[in-house]
């Protein structure tokens, strides 16, 4: 059947270069990033209601659009955190695989069916759903060295001129700038003045509504049919004013002697911020910071190249003297360095199997056929890829690094079966190669099969997990079978051509040809002993079966040992602080901790740059005076020592003298979108429905101080803070009355006068800025101001607040956070040293049991919930495999029982992957069980390789001992070939450094242990299955045969 490939060699050079092509040709167009889309899709709804605090918000309106989008389709959970700004973020997160634009749209739907329900100010100021973009690409910092610039100009300069080019990039999926300076026309009342005028808050609104207006006059002589014009003119208003003078200018009241009061007869006016709540810093120096986010699907190192042009261009074009940028975080930098790391791993590995190969083989033409193999199939992979919508990622990488040694396997088997015949029946390469094919071309098949069977259950896991075993699996299973079809094609074809019959000549006396003589006597020697304690091992069944159950229990018993994870933490060149001062401290407070943070940390040699946001949660992404983060960028990996956990210290110790806040450094999440802190994230909820917010503040607090005490743990914390002074006023309803006060009223006019009121809007600068009534900050600096100041009642009369109104101090949140409805507490941590992620859990799990008090629980969320989700999903889709490749093999044999050698060979090599990792401290993760999942197809190939040949010399004749005995001793030279050509692919991997150390380490490692005991056991334990069980199966045969002939002679 594939002699026509011997015969036609132009055919199969034409079909392998047509491979090639295609795969050349997706490469240019697949899209780069670090992992797989693995982070679960989520919608965004944001609302602000000036002026109040998280408690009324979260009752106000998070409670009701929470109700609304509860249950939406594909929904796994929901977030939603309100802060004291009047800010309220819910985000909801999608099964993985939900359309992230489907999930908008019905988010979107349901929010507006409640809309009405929300407060006229919070509709006023608009409800945004959007779908959130997770991956962050870069962290960019305006600065200007010019001191007359200050905040406000840089951030506005940044809107104006940079932010709607950044958003223009093809590829950037979400643009903002973080520090709020954003221009707005200031209203600063002044509360004594309006009360001398009988001017209330209500009435300055009501003028600047009605006088800053946009008009559409219309056209003078503009033609009705009934009479003729010659001439028609467009009737134009001045419109909305825009500067502070024409705002000043505004009537508020005219006076019966014909006097005029105006705006700036009661207040000040400027042309000034919006909001005062976030301070971006860089290095020390007032910046804008800019972040952009990816879209799905684009490629993110074109994406920042992009990026980087547009912005030295815009540095080049209209940046003002003075002005610069830099790039505080810049994923591709990781990205690159990881993917560039692999690549350098992809050359290393490839020319060490070349050289195991060539040491095997001792022949350059016999080692060029398998090295042509490798690239085929590794970029004829890319095709496909592309056709499947997958991109280059670290799993795809690996997934082609470990298929190098697998794909040059097809190839070795092929030339070193014609080898073998060359040397049996002197015949020549070409003759060779027929005879050769029409021997093994079914154990090809039978090998791509099984190899590519392993990958396919994969293909049908669910969730984050699945999407990473997926990539991986069929990404190696389609170069797997690529180098299937180049193996029965091209390899044949240059067989013929390139190989000639050198068997039996002499060779001249040179340094490589003395070194492959004393290589072959080594070799020699090892089979010679592999052959006389095979026949021990084969004429006593019982070391078999000790054998097989040594391995079986020390695979439970190693499986045990090895601690669990998820996905690693890698280095990735950044680290976070975490920041929160005392209950009730300001802004400029918390500016003061985040500078005192830089200016001891500025001088460590790891670290390129430091930026700060002040009044920022990094881990809410919310606002709030108290709260601070900073994102701090290191060096090259090249350029620093150390591990990241060892700056991590440095920085702790830096720190500690700061009394003044809580601070925490880790590491940003292991993939982007889940999070924005590496560790374990969860959630205490309170579902007593008491709303009581210090019992939770105290249940927390509790909590991380027993999560604290456990050995596994280390650095658990809370920002939840009940413990934030607040003023609750309290309304004297029959006082009000007899006043003729009504409470919205009084209410409506504190919230102008102490809260601020958005009025009206204009454009200015192509911008649309709004106008914000307030009363001046001297008039609201204290508690007691409020009783100080006035209302209109509803006969006009000024009526004072401290004849209706006390006010009682009391404690709230600064943030309030929910889970799923229910008022929760988030808690981060991370595992302690020597310690995984699956041992955190299970100690977070135990202290639950034991301290949570009645009506109290905790969910997941995060990467962690996903970790719990998948829980055994690797354990059933590995067994899934081994049936799979069971059934395969049952039907090309032809029997139950011959495939339980292929099978039953297995345990050695996984045991092998965990005593590795065992030995080398890393953990138990989703690295590690993609390689042994990948691991059941390449142990199981080189059992086949045994037992296909065994099986062929039982039907010549042979005992099921002696066929065991020829098919290992026969193969024992191509497996070991294959298997250390393997494992040399993996050493870079294993002695990997820099970014992505961990997952390289962590792959390699198990599967290099597996293939090393899989193989050195494998070839002891094989051929004693394979006697054990072709005796099982003579008896059954020996037996239906029996009862045939009693059959026969019955009738």
């Amino acid at each position: 059947m594939f002699s026509i490939f011997i015969k036609r060699p132009v055919l199969s050079i034409v079909i392998s270069v047509f491979i090639l092509l295609l795969g050349l040709l997706a490469l240019t167009q697949l899209p780069v990033t670090q992992f797989p889309e693995i982070e679960p899709p989520s919608v965004t709804v944001t609302t602000k209601y000036t002026g109040a605090n998280a408690e009324v918000c979260a009752k106000a309106v998070v409670t009701p659009l929470e109700r609304a989008i509860n249950g939406v389709p594909g929904m796994s959970y929901m977030t939603a955190v309100s802060g004291n700004d009047g800010t309220s973020i819910i985000q909801v997160y999608f099964e993985v695989g939900t359309d992230p634009d489907l999930a908008a749209v019905n988010v979107q739907n349901r929010v507006t069916a409640v809309l009405d329900e929300l407060p006229e100010e919070v509709i006023k100021a608009g409800v945004m759903t959007e779908k959130e973009v997770n991956s962050m690409l870069l962290y960019l910092n305006l600065i200007t060295s010019d001191s007359t610039a200050d905040e406000k100009f840089i951030y506005n300069f940044a809107d104006i001129n940079v932010l709607a080019e950044l958003k223009r990039i093809d590829g950037v999926g979400f643009a903002d700038i973080m520090g709020s300076r954003e221009y707005a026309m200031r209203v600063w009342l002044k509360p004594d003045r309006m009360t001398a005028y009988d001017i209330s808050a209500k009435d300055v609104i009501t003028a600047l509504q009605a006088q800053n207006v946009e008009a559409a006059p219309g056209k003078i002589g503009e033609s009705s049919g009934r009479s003729s014009q010659s001439l028609q003119y467009v009737l134009r208003y001045t419109g909305k004013y825009t500067s502070a003078e024409e705002y000043g200018n505004i009537v508020i009241k005219s006076e019966p002697d014909g006097g005029l009061l105006r705006l700036k007869d009661i207040a000040e006016i400027e042309f000034g911020s919006l909001e005062y709540d976030v301070l971006s810093k860089e290095n020390g120096q007032p910046s804008a910071a800019i972040i952009l986010k990816q879209r799905p699907g684009s490629n993110a190192s074109e994406v920042i190249a992009n990026v980087k042009n547009k912005m030295a261009e815009l540095k080049e074009r209209t940046f003002p003297p003075g002005m610069d940028y830099t790039i505080s975080y810049d994923v591709s930098r990781f990205l690159d360095a990881s993917i560039s790391e692999v690549i350098k791993t992809l050359i290393e590995a490839f020319l060490l199997v070349a050289l195991v190969v060539f040491i095997f083989l001792q022949d350059f033409r016999s080692t060029l056929i398998p090295a042509i193999a490798v690239p085929v199939s590794l970029v004829g992979t890319f095709f496909f890829m592309q056709w499947l919508g997958f991109s280059i990622n670290l799993l795809t990488l690996f997934a082609l690094v470990l298929a190098i040694g697998i794909v040059v396997d097809n190839a070795i088997v092929v030339v070193e079966a014609v080898h073998a015949r060359m040397a049996e029946d002197g015949v020549s390469a070409r003759e060779a190669t027929f005879m050769t094919m029409k021997d093994i071309s079914g154990a090809i098949i039978a090998i791509t099969l099984v190899m590519s069977a392993v990958f396919i259950p994969v293909a049908f896991m669910s969730g984050p997990v699945g999407v990473f075993y997926r990539q991986f699996s069929v990404t190696m299973a389609i170069s797997i079978v690529i180098s299937g079809i180049n193996a029965l094609t091209l390899t044949p074809a240059l067989c013929a051509i390139l190989l000639k019959n050198e068997h039996g000549r002499i060779k001249p006396k040179n340094w490589l040809n003395r070194f492959f003589e004393n290589f072959n006597r080594a070799y020699g020697k090892v089979a010679g002993r592999y052959k006389v304690l095979l026949k021990s091992i084969l004429s006593r069944k019982m070391v078999t079966y000790i054998m097989l159950a040594v391995f079986l229990l020390g695979t439970y018993g190693a499986a045990v040992v090895v601690p669990t994870g998820f996905i690693p933490t890698e280095d990735q060149g950044t680290i976070y602080a975490n920041v929160t001062t005392p209950s009730g401290a300001t802004l400029e407070r918390t500016e003061k901790v985040m500078d005192e943070i830089y200016r001891v940390i500025k001088d460590l040699d790891a670290i390129e740059s430091v930026s700060t946001l002040a009044g920022f949660s990094l881990l809410t992404d919310g606002a709030g005076a108290s709260f601070g983060m900073g994102t701090i960028n290191l060096k090259a990996w090249s350029e620093r020592k150390g591990s990241i956990e060892e700056i991590i210290a440095l920085l702790r110790e830096r720190t500690k003298h700061i009394k003044d806040a809580s601070i925490q450094f880790f590491p940003p999440p292991a993939v982007p979108g889940y999070g924005n802190s590496s560790g374990f994230e969860l959630r205490v909820q309170d579902r007593t429905g008491s709303g009581d917010l210090q019992k939770t503040q105290v249940t927390a607090a509790s909590f991380v101080t027993a999560l604290n005490e456990r050995a596994e743990i280390e650095n658990a914390f809370s920002s939840f803070d009940a413990g934030f002074p607040q003023y609750l006023i309290h309304v004297d309803n029959d006082r009000a009355a007899q006043k003729k006060v009504s409470v919205a009223t009084a209410m409506d006019n504190l919230q102008a006068l102490i809260g601020s009121y958005y009025a009206t809007n204009f454009i200015r600068f192509g911008q649309l800025y709004k106008v914000m009534v307030q009363a001046l900050p001297r008039y609201r600096a204290e508690p007691q101001d409020i009783l100080k100041l006035y209302v209109k009642n509803d006969a006009g009369e000024m009526v004072p607040y401290s004849s209706f109104i006390t006010v009682e101090r009391v404690y709230g949140p600064e943030q309030l956070t929910r889970y799923n409805m229910y008022t929760s507490a988030m808690i981060s941590g991370e595992p302690a040293k020597g310690y995984s992620t699956g041992d955190a859990i299970k100690a977070i799990e135990e202290v639950a049991k034991m301290h949570l008090p009645k009506g109290y629980s905790f969910e997941w969320s995060g990467m962690t919930r996903d970790e719990i989700l998948s829980g055994d999903q690797a354990v059933y889709i590995f067994i899934i495999c081994l049936v799979f490749v069971y059934l395969l093999l049952s039907a090309q044999y032809e029997s139950f029982l011959l495939p339980l050698p292929v099978i039953l060979s297995l345990p050695a090599g996984i045991f092998g992957s965990f005593f590795l990792l065992m030995l080398t401290g890393l953990e138990n993760n989703i690295y590690a069980q993609v390689a042994l999942v990948m691991l059941i197809g390449l142990l199981g190939k080189n059992a086949i390789l045994i037992v296909e040949f065994a099986i062929q010399r039982q039907r010549e004749g042979r005992s099921a001992r002696q066929a065991a005995m020829e098919g290992a001793v026969s193969r024992l030279r191509p497996i070991l070939m294959t298997s250390f050509a393997f494992i040399a692919g993996l050493i870079p991997l294993m002695l990997a450094s820099g970014a992505g150390a961990i997952g390289n380490k962590t792959i390699g490692t198990a599967a290099a242990g597996g293939m090393l005991f899989g193989t050195i056991f494998g070839v002891l334990i094989i051929p004693g299955l394979y006697v054990i069980f072709a005796g099982i199966s003579e008896k059954f045969a020996s037996f239906r045969k029996q009862e045939e002939i009693h059959f026969t002679n019955e009738n």
